[in-house]
């Protein structure tokens, strides 16, 4: 069916990925900066006050957080799909040292000395790290060039104090909020002073090279992540499959009840810590002065024992009763960083799980299944698609597909949840209908502080950076307000799981009447309509528990619900004795 949406598409922003795309396909190394002025004119929300002279301390933060703290030595930066691909371009990088980032995962080597080389999945992780590194240059220098005139005034010896104290002075000299400020010190930790004298002394000047760009090296890669997890559990290539697309920790969480084990040592460490807002918020959940749930506390408060040197301690028991409990983890290696979970559903123990999760009728007739259910850590963008056709080819069966992540939204707030029906991906350029499993009554009843909206509509973009106030203005207008990064990825591969061709392209598709189950749900961590606030300025923290967990229920209540059907209809269609 042909496409009647309107076009979306930018002029600023197809001006910026052509030319990207194009610098790329040297074999040389691509300088940074001859991306600044186009990167300016796109005009991204996630970065309006590119071209001013103050810096914008959101798209600065959100460089922080998504970028290696070593990205400050760092002069270039290397893309590839594989070690094999880094070895190829002379590249050892398993030699490396390991870096990760805050809020981006990403597998990332640094040489020690000038050189950081990033892992990539899909196309989609270019669309993320040329617009985050050229951005990130641009307010380094904007911060290098406001350094150096403080410098001037105050002279060489006292700039070090200025820094260290990081009061109104250096706000104002810098241009920007006291409160900023203060946030540019805790996102930089402990190391501040050292970073910010690394800006003073001189401008950053990044170089970039892509090793690879061809799809087959994509595909790869992707089937070098999934032979890793089938060597894991050779089971899959013959046993019917629940795919979850998630994180690495709720599932489990909610599935093993090990946090819940872990009261007492986590209440323990709460009295210890120096937070006096989250012991605040776990007395009056005490005292059910509050509606919070006492399991998505503690599930939160594990996480940040477990980042302790003492927490860490409890990692491996954590993994010993996952695997008692039929929760196997595989770690991603040798290519992009997707972590993954087989779960045993007939492993599983009624009497440890979520209360959220036990029916009225129990969860007994879980002995008698034989699925699995798959859950990855949710990739970013294309790689969804790479990774479901692969997945919907190696396994036995797969019994139902069910999205779970993070969106920003135009018409809610943060911590509420979005339920689509309709999709449009423009990668792709269709539009895809389908039924979602999902509605509003299903998480209701297990959201404390959001909404839930369904039968909303939703985009599926091509990079966080690449929207802009006339881009968002034609979704809004039309309807869409849930916007992603994965969901038309996942659709398009959905599409050839139920249908003899390759998804097409600029059209509206149909995808009513699946042989499998289909489910898409998304917890509003952002929204950038409003003024300074995106997800360079701010975070989830506890209360993105309630949302992730009323969805997480959701999803593992409609996988047993759909399996106890299955199992029942087994029964009914096996000859009697």
């Amino acid at each position: 069916m042909e496409r009647t949406v309107p076009s979306t598409a930018s002029e600023e922003v197809e001006l910026y990925l052509r030319t990207y795309y194009s610098l790329l396909r040297s074999t040389a190394e691509v300088q940074i900066r001859t991306l600044e002025e186009v990167h300016a004119g796109m005009n991204s929300l996630l970065h309006p006050a590119a071209r001013e002279q103050s810096p914008d301390m959101a798209a600065l933060l959100y460089g922080l957080l998504r970028l290696p703290a070593c990205i400050q030595q760092v002069s270039l930066v290397v893309l590839g799909q594989s070690v094999s691909v880094f070895d190829r371009g002379g590249y050892d990088v398993e030699t490396w040292e390991p870096v990760t980032a805050v809020a981006r995962r990403r597998r990332c080597f640094y040489d020690r000395r000038s050189t950081l080389a990033c892992f990539i999945a899909s196309r989609s992780d270019i669309d993320d790290v040329i617009p985050v590194l050229t951005a990130f240059q641009i307010e380094w220098n904007k911060l290098h060039a406001l350094l150096q005139r403080l410098e001037a005034q105050v002279g060489a010896e006292s700039l070090p104090q200025v820094i260290e104290a990081a009061g109104q002075p250096l706000a104002d000299a810098l241009m920007i909020a006291l409160e900023d400020l203060e946030r540019l010190r805790a996102v930089m930790g402990p190391n501040y002073a050292e970073r910010m004298l690394r800006i003073a002394a001189q401008p950053l000047r990044l170089r970039v090279r892509l090793l690879s760009g061809s799809l087959n090296e994509y595909r790869r890669a992707t089937k070098d992540w999934w032979e890793n997890v089938e060597c894991a559990c050779s089971e899959l290539a013959h046993r019917p499959v629940y795919f979850v697309s998630s994180n690495t920790h709720s599932l489990a969480n909610m599935a093993c009840g090990y946090a819940l084990q872990q009261r007492q040592r986590l209440v323990g460490y709460l009295e210890h810590l120096q937070d006096a807002e989250l012991q605040a918020i776990w007395h009056k959940i005490q005292s059910q002065s509050v509606a919070s749930r006492q399991e998505d506390f503690l599930y939160y408060l594990l996480k940040k024992y477990q980042a302790t040197p003492e927490g860490r301690a409890t990692l491996a028991d954590q993994a010993a009763h996952e695997q008692c409990c039929g929760i196997q983890r595989v770690s991603s290696e040798h290519s992009f960083d997707v972590d993954a979970q087989v779960i045993e559903l007939n492993q599983l123990d009624p009497a440890v799980l979520d209360p959220r999760l036990l029916g009225e009728d129990g969860l007994d007739f879980l002995r008698a299944s034989d699925a699995l259910l798959v859950n990855i850590d949710y990739p970013l963008g294309l790689a969804a698609y790479n990774i479901l056709t692969e997945v919907a080819e190696q396994v036995g069966r797969v019994l139902g597909v069910y999205v779970m992540g993070k969106a920003a939204c135009l018409n809610g707030a943060v911590g509420d949840v979005v339920i689509p029906n309709v999709v449009h991906d423009e990668h792709s350029q269709n539009t895809y209908l389908f039924a979602n499993c999902f509605a509003a009554a299903d998480i209701a009843p297990y959201l404390v502080y959001g909404t839930v909206l369904d039968n909303q509509k939703a985009v599926t973009v091509q990079g966080t950076f690449l929207q802009n106030a006339r881009y968002m203005d034609v979704f809004y207008r039309e309807g869409y307000t849930d916007i992603e990064m994965e969901a038309g990825a996942y659709l398009s591969a959905v599409y050839e799981m139920h249908r003899p061709t390759r998804h097409p392209v600029n059209e509206i598709v149909n995808l009513y009447g699946l042989p499998f189950d289909l489910g898409i749900v998304h917890y509003v961590s952002d929204t950038p309509l409003s003024k300074g606030r995106n997800l360079g300025a701010g975070s989830l923290s506890y209360y993105g528990m309630d949302s992730t967990y009323a969805s997480t229920t959701a999803v593992l209540r409609r996988i047993f619900r759909v399996e106890r059907a299955r199992l029942q209809a087994q029964v009914v269609r096996s000859p009697r004795g």
